[in-house]
């Protein structure tokens, strides 16, 4: 039996290719892209962002590829406009972001206020396919536990607007402003997750099924579950790591409810201190082990989700991608260390901004 399809999308910060400073070059990239086959770049929330969207993949191998050719045409098309595409979670730099034009845009400024008009995020997006609702509802069932470890891994959002926040992933925090964002209970089957969201989007809050921000919730265009924990890594390899980790254990997940074993009932509030736990300490703190409840640090956590899958990753070929994975990240830092790094150096946003446009491309 052939893999699982995955495939991700990644948000990148616009700034001025001279300055490092943000810039909201957007509507001008959009209008000069040149094609790809396997990459689509799309407008965002603001116009100093812009999202890389994949094709479907199969393999780890083919999924890097796709991530680094989303980041060489994102940043190419940025340079032809004078800007640089970075994947940075937040802005280290202060600027005042601008609203994309966009009908839907509008609704939402005018709906939601500063929450809206603030709002600035680079985020990882991670679909697995699934070959039902029904079984993505089982996914999501089964992975709510296991998605703090990697928020952990991607965290890359240390700075904001010219402060050190303190946290690792500062995006995290940030988008928990939006009402629906955040973890969920156990839906336990497709007529209570449909109840939900039919509940949600006619209260007169939420737009549309779009604006369902759980941290990972059933795709409205796609067969998959998309995963939305995630900061944009700084590394694409990292991204890659995520993604295959996210189809372990989703495939884990159809397997243990096909043999009848019940999800985990942490509680939601346990997984949402978990969650930020992550933001805040990235893998260098504690996070919730979501077998046992019990706090573990983030590494222990990491080799316990590696056991967990590994059955998976073994039949996908990805074992040893995801285990030296995991390491790599553990013993160099994530993205979050490195632009603190930097940051505690220079004390200068458009440093570490240039220092992370280089690794974006590495």
């Amino acid at each position: 039996m052939s893999a699982r399809t995955f495939g991700v999308e990644e948000e990148y910060l616009l700034v001025d290719a001279g300055t490092f400073l943000p810039t909201p070059a957007a509507p001008l990239l959009l209008g000069s892209v040149r094609g790809s086959a396997a990459v689509a770049l799309a407008a965002e929330l603001k116009a100093e962002q812009i999202e890389a969207v994949g094709s479907p993949a199969r393999t780890h191998d083919a999924l890097l590829a796709g991530l680094r050719e989303g980041r060489r045409l994102a940043d190419d098309s940025a340079r032809e406009v004078g800007a640089r595409a970075v994947a940075v979670a937040t802005s280290p730099a202060a600027f005042e972001p601008h609203l994309s034009a966009d009908e839907r845009y509008d609704r939402m400024a005018e709906r939601f206020g500063l929450v809206a008009r603030e709002q600035f995020t680079c985020g990882l997006h991670v679909h697995a396919g699934i070959g039902s609702p029904e079984e993505g509802i089982a996914v999501l069932d089964r992975l709510r536990g296991w998605l703090p470890a990697l928020l952990a891994l991607s965290t890359n959002s240390p700075l904001s607007a010219g402060v050190d926040t303190g946290f690792a992933s500062w995006r995290y925090q940030s988008w928990g402003r939006w009402p629906t964002a955040g973890p969920v209970g156990i839906w336990g089957d497709l007529e209570q997750y449909r109840s939900v969201v039919a509940s949600l989007t006619s209260c007169g809050v939420l737009l549309d099924e779009g604006m369902l921000y759980f941290d990972a919730r059933l795709s409205r265009a796609h067969p998959t579950v998309e995963v939305r924990i995630a900061d944009v890594p700084l590394h694409a390899e990292d991204s890659a790591l995520i993604a295959v980790l996210i189809r372990a254990l989703a495939e884990t997940a159809v397997r243990d409810a096909g043999a009848g074993v019940p999800p985990v009932p942490l509680p939601t509030p346990v997984i949402a201190v978990s969650s930020w736990l992550a933001s805040r300490h990235g893998t260098t703190g504690d996070l919730i082990d979501p077998v046992d409840g019990c706090p573990a640090p983030a590494s222990a956590v990491l080799a316990r989700l590696l056991d967990h899958a590994g059955r998976a990753l073994a039949e996908s070929g990805d074992e040893e991608v995801a285990a030296c994975g995991v390491e790599r990240v553990l013993a160099r830092g994530t993205g979050a260390e490195r632009q603190r790094a930097v940051w505690e150096r220079t004390a200068s946003a458009a440093e570490v901004i240039a220092d992370a446009a280089e690794a974006t491309r590495a």
